[in-house]
């Protein structure tokens, strides 16, 4: 790949490499918009009150998210051709064009980010195939976190892969308690080689996998709010996941 690398220092969202949208070829682009802003931080993602229920009929549990990919594609409508589809046989409800903005094939590739959770809500950084072939649907995970993992200055910090439907692939995912505050900036990368996978958070390996996808990855950056875990009575912070930046370097 070419090297990459966006500040998102406004005034608008480059839509030349980002979709502000979450897998919109299982719903349309307006339904799964995200609510975001930039400020001099980056990008903001958040799910205020009134940020809907995505695919509320098909999906469950319930589940709102504000997220951005970089790259996008389906089949025509009432296919099945799309990116991580959640249901067997499940098919397109608006055909995407192809659009590959940043969409590496092996490099380093970083996120430097921060995110304000609560008990129901959780933050992820992952990459998937653009499945213009059903196998090619892997995915590299750099950072999961649920808000109801976080404890004092520790976390349970998810990453690794997982293989969808990838037959050259196996699961291999885990979260791991750190000490880490996902609340102030880290950055989360992966070291993606031929030959393996190196996970990293502010420089250090905290996870090595001999496994390689083979074909190139879309980047997707998000914000969930799960309402059924919702206690009554309890208030529940206004998810928020602020990136600072988005770097792709070639090997």
């Amino acid at each position: 790949m070419t090297g990459f690398r966006d500040t998102f220092p406004g005034p608008r969202l480059d839509l030349s490499v980002w979709t502000p949208a979450y897998l919109p070829a299982w719903s349309s682009r307006m339904a799964a918009a995200a609510t975001y802003r930039l400020v001099g931080d980056g990008l903001v993602l958040t799910i205020p009150d009134e940020h809907p229920v995505w695919c509320p009929e098909l999906h469950e549990p319930p589940l709102r998210v504000s997220a951005v990919q970089s790259g996008n594609w389906s089949g025509p409508v009432g296919s099945t051709a799309g990116q991580q589809p959640f249901l067997d046989g499940q098919t397109v409800r608006e055909q995407q064009p192809e659009s590959r903005g940043f969409v590496p094939l092996r490099g380093r590739i970083e996120v430097e980010c921060r995110a304000t959770l609560g008990p129901r809500s959780m933050f992820s950084a992952w990459m998937i195939g653009m499945e213009d072939r059903p196998e090619r649907c892997g995915e590299i995970c750099l950072v999961e976190v649920f808000g109801d993992a976080v404890d004092g200055d520790t976390a349970a910090v998810g990453n690794g892969l997982h293989a969808f439907r990838d037959p050259n692939l196996h699961e291999e995912f885990s979260a791991d308690r750190r000490t880490i505050d996902v609340a102030a900036l880290h950055r989360y990368a992966v070291d993606w080689r031929p030959d393996g996978v190196d996970f990293l958070i502010d420089d250090e390996i905290v996870r090595r996998s001999a496994q390689s996808p083979a074909y190139p990855m879309l980047l997707i950056l998000g914000v969930f709010d799960f309402p059924d875990r919702a206690v009554p009575g309890v208030p529940d912070p206004v998810p928020e996941l602020v990136v600072r930046s988005v770097t792709g370097t070639p090997r």
